[in-house]
């Protein structure tokens, strides 16, 4: 089965990269999930993006804040999607990562969700999966399917009960 890496490069992004984490469980996709600094440890950086398509990887999702280097950097590397998660920071508030991840060169495209996007790199991840997995589409079928039965149950509460009681719930 094809596997996806998420790398991070540190335990801070954690809370983040779990979110991606939880949504790949959902739908029954294999992961690993790695910490790796591309600025503190280039060395065993190269090793992970270079052997990422021997391990089985089809797609890498990489969290990164302030100069956000770790998503563009295995784009070089590996020869399929990478996907960024750019962090919050305290510093400019992620717009930082943003920038980073989303202004890549010509020929190095890492796809970007939204700051602190976790689930939503999941979520893409699985869909760049589901291209070639009729299993995992289906999944990805009804997960949509029960997102939408959310909001018409949402709704329903609120017509029923009204907006004063629905905020006070």
């Amino acid at each position: 089965m094809a596997k996806v890496g998420i790398v991070m490069g540190s335990d801070s992004d954690m809370p983040v990269m779990a979110k991606a984490a939880e949504i790949l469980d959902q739908l029954g996709v294999d992961y690993e999930m790695t910490i790796i600094s591309a600025h503190r440890e280039p060395d065993v950086f190269f090793e992970y993006a270079k052997g990422a398509e021997a391990k089985g990887f089809k797609v890498i999702i990489a969290g990164a804040g302030k100069a956000a280097h770790l998503p563009g950097m295995c784009a070089a590397l590996f020869p399929m999607p990478v996907i960024g998660i750019p962090m919050k920071t305290s510093d400019l508030g992620g717009v930082d990562s943003l920038y980073s991840i989303v202004q890549m060169p010509s020929g190095i495209p890492v796809a970007t969700v939204a700051i602190n996007g976790g689930a939503n790199a999941g979520i893409l991840a699985a869909k760049i999966l589901a291209t070639s997995d009729a299993a995992l589409l289906e999944r990805l079928k009804t997960y949509s399917e029960e997102l939408k039965e959310q909001v018409e149950t949402k709704d329903a509460k609120l017509q029923e009960i009204g907006y004063k009681a629905y905020l006070e719930q």
